[in-house]
């Protein structure tokens, strides 16, 4: 019966998707709310804040109460290192202790990196949401004009039939029509395929089940607004860029670290109290001139590491990674200005390769306009006006792929400049 009843579940399970129509920005919304890799970032920091707690806690009273009821057999010895007692209690807690100090501010370093971290995943979750948006988007858009083709070419496979059928063609023709209807069928296929793939994508991003499909809505959009140069957008993105400060919070991080571990050197002060309730049934009064039953003592713990061979070396093991840190933190800075440069080079070509499918598509366009009016005239076949119009099928999707690069590429400037997230909430 189980067994049947799982089936059954797996049966009605995909009854249960849906399909959800959202803008871009109510995508990238819910991905920084939902997505699986933002909340994975979110329990990171959670856990850095209460590494946080964790490191105060030596500077805050631990007591702990038992009992060492034991019957002793002549003299009364230890259990534990304390005297038999009915009940004991024990207290302690650090006064000074310079190495834990520094343990503290490191967590809290680190409980500050791990908070940039939940912003740079935000950061990357928007802009790969984002780019996804734009695949289903531009998948959907294009596999209406792929169906629209199948249309055409259904119309030029039936005017060669008829052709074909007259003897005013050859059956080659007929072959070759069928070959295009044939791929524009499996254009118009695979491109269906592509826009359930991105919006299975897109709906397992925004933490939706993978039965899901989230359907991008029908809006107009301004073209994203570049910084004013070059020069400003590298300097904008050295500023704000969350990947340089994760490594500086590091490397800050490590400067605790190495001063926790000079100051092992100084002296460790305890505040320690203890409590204990005795039984004459231990035999105090027969090995001890006085025996009294509640016994206390409060009083402070002096440690002081005088010979400590393998401090030296962890300093120079963590000066070493500090070092390496610096690496890191140039070699980002110059990724992030060449990547930049590489972003606004692309943008340029994008804009060049726009502006030639613009006027590639308007040639086509004003080929058909002539094409119908010949044809009006009797002095072209319904096939070579079909022709033409797949031909402007075909520039419009070059057109629309033109389109979509150059607001990706857009998108990438933004991204890496660190304003991407706000031009999309903007909007």
């Amino acid at each position: 019966m189980r067994n049947a009843g799982f089936v059954l579940f797996a049966f009605l399970a995909p009854l249960h998707a849906e399909v959800h129509t959202f803008t871009l920005r109510q995508t990238v919304e819910l991905a920084e709310k939902q997505n699986p890799d933002v909340a994975l970032a979110r329990l990171d920091e959670e856990k850095a804040r209460a590494g946080v707690r964790v490191a105060r806690d030596p500077f805050l009273p631990r007591l702990v109460v038992g009992s060492g009821l034991a019957y002793s057999n002549g003299f009364p010895m230890s259990i534990e290192g304390s005297a038999p007692s009915i009940v004991q209690a024990n207290a302690i807690q650090d006064l000074f202790n310079r190495p834990q100090s520094m343990a503290v501010a490191q967590a809290k370093e680190e409980a500050r990196g791990a908070n940039v971290a939940v912003g740079a995943k935000q950061d990357e979750v928007a802009y790969r949401v984002a780019s996804m948006y734009l695949d289903a988007e531009r998948a959907m858009r294009v596999g209406d004009l792929a169906r629209k083709a199948i249309a055409s070419q259904q119309q030029v496979l039936d005017a060669v039939r008829v052709q074909v059928q007259e003897g005013r063609a050859l059956p080659l023709a007929l072959k070759q029509a069928e070959l295009g209807l044939a791929r524009a069928r499996q254009l118009a296929a695979n491109l269906d395929d592509d826009a359930a793939t991105a919006q299975t994508q897109l709906a397992v991003a925004l933490g939706f089940s993978a039965d899901d499909r989230i359907r991008p809505a029908a809006e107009e959009r301004p073209a994203p607004v570049l910084p004013s140069s070059e020069s400003q957008a590298i300097e904008s993105a050295l500023e704000s860029s969350k990947e340089l400060r994760q490594i500086e919070s590091q490397m800050i991080s490590k400067g605790f670290e190495i001063r926790g571990e000079r100051a092992a050197r100084l002296p460790k002060v305890d505040l320690v109290a203890q409590y204990g309730m005795l039984a004459k049934f231990n035999n105090y009064a027969e090995f001890f001139q006085k025996f009294q039953r509640n016994n206390g003592q409060l009083g402070v713990s002096f440690q002081w590491s005088i010979f400590s061979p393998g401090v030296g070396s962890q300093s120079a093991q963590t000066r070493a990674e500090i070092n390496h840190l610096k690496l890191e933190l140039a070699n980002a800075r110059n990724r992030i200005s060449a990547d930049l440069q590489q972003a606004f080079r692309d943008v340029k070509r994008s804009e060049n390769a726009s502006d030639v499918a613009r006027l590639d598509l308007e040639v086509a366009r004003g080929q058909l306009d002539v094409d119908l009016a010949m044809m009006q005239e009797g002095r072209l076949t319904m096939r070579q006006v079909e022709e033409a119009r797949l031909l402007e099928s075909d520039k419009w999707i070059a057109f629309y792929d033109a389109q979509y690069a150059l607001e990706k590429s857009r998108w990438s400037v933004l991204r890496l400049g660190g304003t991407l997230h706000a031009w999309i909430a903007g909007q």
